[in-house]
């Protein structure tokens, strides 16, 4: 069996799982350069960064699985996959902590004013102490709001109840004015769900005007439901007190009203990045493409 691989993934994984099997590693982002080598391939392994398309598919007619090294498959077309009865599999469950953690991590640089405090130091100009230097926000008491409630969102749930904060929750099946209320009531809001027609661009100008004055906003999710432009102009007048953010509307394109805000911290998708959550999800991947070659069910299908 031929196996595609859009680019290497963290070992011992493929190299192991499907030892026997062609295996074929892309570059990254799958460019019309690699899709000859598409021609004669039974599986791809994609990571987000490599759309899989209509015209992808197209290239690779004997195509049977598209195992994603990821939980979000935005990246792939599932009804032109289904259409042509090719499978979809995700990697659930093994990143949850691992992206939980940073999204707290974002949380605290935002409220503590991290990335200001580092570079005040990092300057050279810091002359010591002082009362009223980088003064930041305690979360003890205040409301987290989990935009999202599955396994991330449960988890940074939990570590917020640990940090004495109140928890609410937002998720499928509520309405828009529950929508409303959960907005008005929380200081630090956390993004967790799937990018959907439904879910793309839900934070913009209106959501921001109706959010507690000076909240924090997280998202670890997808970028493209964030509507950035918006964002930009929430904290730069301060409406909003701060951001942390892991994904971006244009990925890997960053928003240049971003950049140099100093109440923002920005990372490089990193949810899911430990050395044990990445070979966890190569290994999974992996694992689905070695039980479809022995003829037997997928553990995680999402199409």
């Amino acid at each position: 069996m031929k196996v595609f691989v859009g680019r290497p993934l963290v070992e011992p994984s493929t190299a192991e799982i499907l030892a026997g099997h062609d295996v074929v590693f892309g570059a990254g982002g799958l460019p019309a350069s690699e899709w000859p080598l598409l021609a004669a391939v039974d599986v791809l392994l994609p990571t987000p960064r490599e759309r899989v398309t209509e015209a992808i598919l197209a290239a690779a007619p004997h195509l049977g699985l598209v195992a994603s090294h990821s939980v979000g498959v935005d990246h792939v077309d599932l009804e032109a996959c289904r259409r042509r009865g090719i499978r979809v599999t995700n990697t659930p469950d093994v990143l949850t902590e691992a992206t939980a953690d940073l999204a707290w991590a974002l949380i605290l640089a935002v409220a503590r004013r991290i990335r200001e405090g580092e570079a005040l130091v990092r300057s050279g100009s810091w002359d010591g102490w002082k009362p009223r230097e980088l003064l930041g926000v305690s979360l003890q008491g205040k409301t987290l709001g989990i935009y999202g409630m599955g396994r991330i969102g449960r988890a940074v749930a939990r570590r917020g109840e640990a940090f004495g904060m109140r928890v609410v929750a937002f998720d499928r099946g509520q309405s828009e004015e529950d929508f409303g209320e959960f907005l008005s009531k929380v200081d630090v809001l956390s993004i967790h769900v799937p990018l959907t027609d439904a879910t793309r661009g839900r934070f913009g100008e209106r959501e921001f005007r109706r959010m507690k004055e000076a909240a924090i906003l997280v998202n670890t999710a997808r970028g493209p439901i964030v509507d950035e432009t918006a964002l930009v102009a929430a904290l730069s007048s301060k409406r909003l007190l701060g951001a942390g953010l892991d994904v971006y509307q244009r990925e890997p394109q960053i928003h240049p009203g971003l950049v140099f805000l100093p109440n923002v911290v920005l990372l490089p998708h990193l949810g899911s990045a430990t050395f044990e959550t990445r070979l966890a999800m190569a290994r999974l991947a992996c694992e689905e493409i070695a039980r479809f070659a022995r003829g037997e069910p997928p553990l995680h299908q999402v199409a």
